[in-house]
């Protein structure tokens, strides 16, 4: 299969080179692919760097990564489009990987799967999540949520969809909004975790880790707009997240009722009991994946419901505003 790799890139010169070099050195034939780095007008090296390479260099005005996707697509010669991030580093049988699920006819797109050697405890909390939701999706025979970091599409159904909406104008939830399109459409996704990048830049702080989900939760109202059965049930999110957003949002709004109410001290005993046993299934989890994460789980799930809760707030009243 001839496949072309498109790399979204805006500021990237401390991370562009290991993505590269990742690329250029797969367990697949190099004459059957090629690598095209989008420059999304980062003011930084990343032009420099990525110009001491053999790949494709192309310079847009700060659009978006959607928008450099899209860019990204209309010049490439491949049936099968892959997109990585430049801050992700491909295993070496990254392309094979994710091209072999296209050998079935029916698939039009894939996942892969994200995976980091970071150290702090944010970050191996923020893998800790994706390995909850990669269990979920090695159950689904067909999946509807394909995330950019690690994802492969035929080229002709992504032209067709009119590819990624530019009207994200960051790296968020832009490629869950054209995964609910294709599924509503009855296209067949599929996740192969064998298809491995290492992302080199999960949140390592608190304070960042908290800013992403609070921007994860508005952007993801914005997609739950256009796409409201999505909001009930999909392959990607637990259950119990949204239960534990509201369980939390409940207890904070019990608080102020619980100094003045025997109800609402109930109320804030019980959304706390709630979230504790919302909890177990990720603790327990974690306990297996990295067990000294699992004994610190609660505090960062708090955190993750409290960041998210409020951004999806935000979310709603911006959506009603407008």
């Amino acid at each position: 299969m001839n496949v072309s790799i498109i790399v979204p890139a805006y500021n990237a010169q401390k991370t562009i080179n290991q993505c590269i070099e990742a690329l250029l050195t797969q367990n697949y034939p190099r004459g059957d692919y090629e690598v095209f780095v989008i420059d999304d007008g980062s003011t930084d090296g990343t032009a420099n760097v990525v110009k001491t390479y053999p790949v494709k260099y192309i310079y847009q005005k700060n659009h978006g990564p959607a928008t450099a996707r899209n860019v990204g697509v209309n010049e490439a010669q491949g049936e099968i489009i892959l997109f990585t991030d430049s801050d992700c580093v491909p295993s070496n049988n990254w392309i094979e990987e994710m091209v072999k699920p296209f050998e079935d006819k029916e698939v039009v797109a894939v996942k892969g799967a994200y995976k980091t050697k970071q150290k702090s405890m944010m970050s191996r909390f923020a893998q800790l999540e994706f390995e909850e939701r990669f269990e979920m999706l090695k159950k689904a025979k067909s999946i509807d949520m394909v995330d950019t970091y690690s994802a492969g599409y035929r080229k002709d159904i992504f032209l067709q969809m009119g590819g990624f909406d530019p009207y994200f104008p960051v790296a968020n939830n832009e490629d869950t909004e054209l995964s609910y399109r294709m599924s509503k459409l009855g296209y067949k996704m599929v996740f192969n975790p064998d298809a491995i990048v290492y992302h080199l830049n999960h949140p390592s702080t608190i304070r960042r880790y908290a800013r992403l989900k609070f921007w994860r939760g508005y952007w993801r109202v914005v997609v739950y707009k256009r796409f409201p059965d999505k909001m009930l049930k999909d392959t990607y999110t637990p259950q119990t997240l949204k239960l534990q957003i509201l369980s939390l949002l409940l207890l904070i709004a019990a608080i102020p009722f619980a100094a003045i109410s025997l109800k609402g001290a109930y109320l804030l005993i019980a959304m706390g009991l709630s979230f504790c046993i919302l909890s177990l299934p990720f603790i327990i989890l974690a306990m297996r994946k990295d067990p000294f994460m699992g004994v610190f789980a609660h505090f960062f799930l708090l955190i993750r419901a409290a960041s998210l809760g409020f951004g999806t707030l935000w979310g709603i009243i911006r959506s009603l505003r407008t």
